[in-house]
C-alpha cells in the first residue's frame, strides 16, 4: 500500500484551478461593467496634465462670456452626463446642451456661456459647471469678472450710545467690494474721554449691503455729558463721519438724590461753559481795582471874598493921572 503523500499532492493543482476559476468569474466583464465608467469633466484646453484650474471670464456688463467644457469618457460604454450651472453666478451659465451623451473612449466640448446682468458692478464672482453621470458628480469652478469703472462710496448711519456700548451701522453706497477702517473719539464736559485710532475691521462689505455692528466701551463715564463720533474710511477714497450724545446719569433710589445729581451735572456743564467764555475773553481788571478820585481841597474859614473885578489903570497913567 502506497503512501498518502502523492494524492494529497495531486489534489493542490486541482484546489488551485478551482480558486483560479472562482476569481475569474468575479472579475468577469459583466461584472465590472457594474462598478462606475471612468470619465472626467474639466476646461477645455490642453491635456488632463496641463488642464486648466478653472473657467474664467472677464467682460463688460451686458456682454455674453463663453467658453467649453470638455467631458471624456474612457470607459468602454456610452456615458449620459446632465449639465448645470451653481453658486452665485450658477444662475447665468447656460450650456449648448443640457444633457450630453459621449461615446466610449470619447471625449466632447460642450460649449458654455454666461450673460454679464447690465446693472452688474465691477469686481468678481464665482460659480461652478457641475457634471453629473453614472453616479457620479464632477464641479468645475467657474469665475467672472465684471469690467468697468468703479466707486467707493461708504456710509456710517444709526450711531447709539448706550451704558458700555457703541452702536452703528455701515453701508456700502457703491460698486466696489470694501474693507473698512474705523477711529472712534468720545469728548466729555471736561475734555476727551476715548480716543481710539484708526484700526480695520473684520469684514468684508459687498456693494450694497449694510451692517451693524457695535463697539465696547467698558470704561464710559459715571456722570457726563459725551458726545461720541465714528469715523470710517475704505481704499477708493471712501470716507465718512456720524456721531451721537448722550448723557451719563448713575442711578440713585431717592428722589431728592436723583435731582442732585442732575443739578450736579447740570453745573459741570454750566461751569465748563463759563470757563470757555472766560478763556475767550479779553484781560479783565481786578475785582479789588477802583478808579482814582482826586481829593477836594478843604475849605478856608472866614467871611467869602468879594468878586473884584480887573481895573483898566492903563488910560489913567497916559493921562497924566496922580497915583
Amino acid at each position: 500500500m502506497s503512501p498518502p503523500t502523492p494524492r494529497r499532492r495531486r489534489a493542490l493543482p486541482v484546489l488551485t484551478a478551482a480558486l483560479t476559476a472562482l476569481l475569474c468569474g468575479l472579475a468577469s466583464p459583466a461584472a465590472a461593467d457594474d462598478g462606475p465608467p471612468d470619465w472626467t469633466a474639466r476646461p477645455a484646453g490642453g491635456t488632463d496634465r496641463d488642464a486648466r484650474p478653472y473657467v474664467y471670464l472677464e467682460g463688460t456688463p451686458g456682454t455674453v462670456l463663453q467658453d467649453r467644457l470638455t467631458v471624456t469618457n474612457s470607459g468602454r460604454a456610452p456615458l449620459t452626463v446632465r449639465l448645470r450651472g451653481d453658486g452665485r453666478a450658477g444662475d447665468r451659465i447656460r450650456f449648448a446642451e443640457d444633457t450630453v451623451t459621449v461615446p466610449a473612449r470619447t471625449r466632447a466640448d460642450v460649449p458654455l456661456a454666461f450673460t454679464v446682468p447690465h446693472d452688474a458692478v465691477p469686481g468678481d464672482t464665482s460659480g461652478e459647471a457641475v457634471a453629473t453621470g453614472g453616479g457620479e458628480e464632477i464641479r468645475v469652478p467657474v469665475r467672472v469678472r465684471t469690467v468697468g469703472p468703479t466707486l467707493a462710496a461708504l456710509g456710517v448711519e444709526d450711531v447709539e450710545v448706550s451704558g458700555g456700548t457703541i452702536r452703528y451701522a455701515l453701508v456700502n453706497r457703491g460698486n466696489a467690494v470694501l474693507r473698512p477702517r474705523l477711529a472712534v473719539r468720545a469728548e466729555g464736559v471736561f475734555g476727551t474721554l476715548l480716543d481710539r485710532p484708526e484700526r480695520p475691521l473684520p469684514l468684508e462689505l459687498a456693494p450694497g449691503r449694510r451692517v451693524e455692528r457695535t463697539e465696547p466701551w467698558p470704561d464710559a463715564p459715571a456722570l457726563d455729558a459725551v458726545t461720541v463720533r465714528l469715523r470710517v474710511t475704505a481704499s477708493g477714497g471712501a470716507r465718512d463721519e456720524a456721531e451721537a450724545s448722550a448723557a451719563y446719569v448713575p442711578v440713585v433710589p431717592a428722589v431728592g438724590g436723583g435731582l442732585l445729581v442732575l443739578g450736579g451735572l447740570a453745573a459741570l456743564a454750566s461751569g465748563a461753559y463759563r470757563r470757555r467764555r472766560t478763556g475767550r475773553a479779553g484781560p479783565q481788571p481786578a475785582p479789588d481795582a477802583r478808579p482814582a478820585v482826586r481829593p477836594e481841597p478843604p475849605e478856608q474859614a472866614g467871611p467869602p471874598k468879594e468878586a473884584q473885578l480887573p481895573v483898566a489903570t492903563e488910560p489913567l497913567l497916559k493921562a497924566g493921572a496922580k497915583t
